[in-house]
């Protein structure tokens, strides 16, 4: 399954975990997402899927990564993870692909009391199968056909979901008012990119700065919170050595993970 370095863990977890192979591709300079020009050189006989992940709340670029996978036969399972009501052109982000994937943590966008997550398709044998996983590969109470996990949504966490959603659309905007209040007002780093045809929703803020470590530490003297996602791209992370990456195979991620700082918003 072909996928990003420039990203959280998980989404290679997840991959792994069911006993695919993850095969990375560099991400655009620009946008940090997933770059459709990498993708081509990467897909093999073998291959079954493209992961785009959707970075910080902005699209990857989905248009070419769908033609792709139409012209060999893939499915697209998007990450989408960090970007509840990005849209690209006039969709928002998980429900371009055969799976859109969501998380409900606490400091997402849309995130619950705990900690929870949603996945989308419009493909029947899928949601089946979904469903049957989460509960313990349970067919019915007691009755397991498959080997599963506990992964269903608590109903506390739905209930604070289900209010909470109808102000998503509201706090979207609110966060786009603030990047743009940063962008107007930062000099000396590199503002968020923002792509034409798709809508940003602001996850995260984040800049990109050659002497990112200097500003981190001037701004926590200053009691100014920012972070760094993320320090260290996934195929160098000691989990995924068995793959054989080494440092400069992805030197777009690479130099994501030394100079880039996300602020507060």
């Amino acid at each position: 399954m072909i996928t990003v370095p420039n990203t959280a863990v998980a989404t290679v977890a997840a991959i792994s975990l069911v006993g695919a192979c993850p095969v990375f591709v560099d991400v655009d300079p620009r946008t940090f997402t997933m770059d459709p020009d990498k993708i081509e050189e990467k897909i093999s006989p073998r291959t079954r899927a493209i992961l785009p992940v959707h970075l910080y709340g902005q699209a990857a670029d989905l248009g070419p990564i769908l033609s792709l996978a139409d012209r060999y036969r893939l499915l697209v399972i998007e990450d989408a993870c960090q970007a509840h009501g990005a849209t690209y052109g006039s969709k928002r982000v998980g429900t371009f692909g055969q799976v859109g994937c969501f998380s409900f943590y606490p400091t997402k966008n849309l995130g619950a009391y705990g900690d929870g997550g949603m996945v989308l398709t419009d493909n029947l044998e899928i949601a089946e199968r979904v469903r049957l996983l989460c509960n313990y590969g349970q067919s019915d109470r007691y009755h397991a056909v498959a080997e599963g996990l506990n992964s269903r949504l608590d109903e506390l966490q739905a209930a604070v979901l289900r209010v909470k959603l109808r102000y998503l659309d509201r706090w979207n905007a609110l966060r786009r008012q603030w990047a743009d209040l940063y962008s107007s007002l930062l000099e000396g780093v590199e503002v968020p990119f923002l792509a034409s045809g798709r809508e940003h929703i602001f996850h995260l803020y984040v800049v990109k700065s050659k002497a990112r470590n200097r500003l981190a530490s001037y701004l926590e003297e200053q009691g100014v919170p920012a972070l760094v996602h993320y320090p260290i791209p996934v195929h160098l992370q000691v989990a995924y050595q068995h793959l054989g990456y080494r440092e400069g195979d992805f030197p777009v991620s690479e130099a994501c993970a030394q100079e880039v700082l996300s602020l507060p918003i």
